[in-house]
C-alpha cells in the first residue's frame, strides 16, 4: 500500500514540477490574482457608492467564487487536455509505462496534478476571499458549501480533460473536445433549456377586471384609487406561454447553477437574495413553478375588498424557495459520473499490453 502511494506521489510530483516551472503558469496565476483584486475593489466601491452596507460582503464573495470557477473552466482544459496523449507524442509515456507504475496510477497521478494546478487559481484568489470574510456578511454554511462545490467542479473539469487525453490520440483534438464538453455543460444547457421551454408551449387565458378611472370622481390620496370604485367589463386574452417547468431539470447539469443552488441562500428583510448565489438559484427555482391554464387579475374586486395587492398575486423569492426543490446534488452526481467515466476510459485505453496501441506506446 505504501509503495503504491509512493509511486502515485512520485507521478504527481513530477507532473507538478513540469507544470509549475512553466513561465505561462506563473503569468496566469499572477493575472488571476490581479483581476480578482480589481473585481473586489470595484465591487466594494460600488457598494459604497450606492449606499449599501459595506460590512455585508456576501455579494462580493459570491462574485469572486463564480469568477474563479469561470477562470478554472477556461484554463483547466488546456492544462489537462493533453496530459496523456501529449506524453505519448513526446515519447515519454512509454518510458513511464515500463516502470513499476501501473496504468491506473499514471492516469490518477496526472489527474491529481491537473486538479492541483487548477486549485492554484483558487489560491490566487485567497486574499480577496479573506477580505470579504473578515468584512462579514458571509455565513459559515455558505462558505463551506460554495468552496466545496467549487473544488469538486474544478476536479471534474480536470478529470474530463485527462480522460479525453487518454481516449483521443491527438492533443489538439482532446483539448478542443474538453472545451466543448465544458461549453456544453455551461452554455449548452442554457440553450437547451430555452429552446425546450419554447418548444413546449401551452395556452393560458388571462382575465383582467380593472377599475374605471374615468368617472371624474375624487381619488383617495393614500391609495390613489377612486373614492367610488366602479368595475369595468372583464377583458379576456389568450396567450401562448413557454413551459419551462417541463425542462428545468436540464439546468441541473450546469456547473454554475450547481454552485449557486448548493450554497445556502440568505435573504434580506423583504425576502430577496443577498448574493449572486441566491439570484441565480432563484431563476432555477422560479422555472419549476407550473403554468396555470387560467389566470384572473381582479383589480376591481381586490380594491373593493381592501386588498393592497389589487388582485396581482405576488410571492417573495424566499416564498418561492420554500415551495420548490434544490437540484444541485443531481447535477453534481452527473458531473462526478462523467469524470469517473472519462478516467476509466483513459485507463482502459492506455493500459498495456493491449490488442491495439496508439502511436507512441510500447509494450514492455
Amino acid at each position: 500500500m505504501n509503495r503504491s502511494l509512493d509511486t502515485l506521489g512520485t507521478i504527481v510530483r513530477l507532473e507538478l514540477q513540469q507544470r509549475i516551472r512553466s513561465t505561462a503558469w506563473i503569468v496566469l496565476v499572477s493575472v488571476v490574482f490581479v483581476l480578482v483584486g480589481l473585481v473586489t475593489a470595484l465591487l466594494w466601491a460600488s457598494l459604497t457608492a450606492f449606499g449599501a452596507d459595506v460590512r455585508d460582503s456576501a455579494g462580493i464573495y459570491s462574485t469572486i467564487i463564480f469568477f474563479v470557477l469561470l477562470v478554472g473552466t477556461l484554463v483547466t482544459p488546456a492544462i489537462s487536455g493533453a496530459a496523456i496523449n501529449g506524453d505519448r507524442e513526446a515519447g515519454t509515456l512509454a518510458t513511464t509505462q515500463v516502470t513499476l507504475a501501473t496504468t491506473s496510477q499514471i492516469v490518477l497521478g496526472k489527474f491529481l496534478a491537473a486538479w492541483t494546478v487548477a486549485l492554484t487559481f483558487l489560491l490566487a484568489s485567497l486574499p480577496a476571499l479573506l477580505f470579504t470574510l473578515i468584512a462579514g456578511g458571509v455565513r459559515g454554511d455558505t462558505l463551506a458549501a460554495s468552496l466545496g462545490v467549487l473544488v469538486l467542479e474544478l476536479g471534474v473539469v480536470a478529470a474530463v480533460g485527462v480522460g479525453l487525453s487518454g481516449l483521443i490520440g491527438r492533443p489538439l483534438f482532446s483539448v478542443v473536445t474538453t472545451y466543448l464538453v465544458v461549453a456544453a455543460l455551461s452554455i449548452g444547457t442554457l440553450i437547451a433549456f430555452t429552446l425546450g421551454g419554447l418548444a413546449f408551449q401551452t395556452q393560458q387565458t388571462q382575465t383582467y377586471i380593472s377599475i374605471d378611472y374615468s368617472d371624474g370622481g375624487e381619488f383617495d390620496p393614500e391609495t390613489g384609487l377612486p373614492e367610488v370604485i366602479e368595475c369595468l367589463e372583464p377583458q379576456v386574452s389568450t396567450y401562448s406561454v413557454p413551459r419551462f417547468d417541463r425542462v428545468w431539470g436540464i439546468l441541473a447539469a450546469n456547473p454554475y447553477i450547481v454552485l449557486a443552488d448548493a450554497a445556502p441562500t440568505t435573504f434580506d428583510s423583504n425576502g430577496f437574495p443577498q448574493d449572486l448565489f441566491g439570484q441565480i438559484a432563484l431563476g432555477v427555482r422560479s422555472a419549476q413553478l407550473p403554468i396555470e391554464s387560467e389566470v384572473v387579475y381582479d383589480e376591481c374586486g381586490a380594491a373593493l375588498a381592501g386588498d393592497p395587492s389589487l388582485g396581482y398575486p405576488y410571492e417573495t423569492p424566499e416564498q418561492i424557495f420554500d415551495r420548490t426543490v434544490p437540484s444541485w446534488f443531481v447535477g453534481l452526481l452527473i458531473h462526478v459520473v462523467l469524470a469517473a467515466a472519462a478516467l476509466w476510459g483513459a485507463t482502459a485505453r492506455t493500459r498495456t499490453p493491449a490488442g491495439a496501441l496508439p502511436t507512441g506506446s510500447r509494450v514492455a
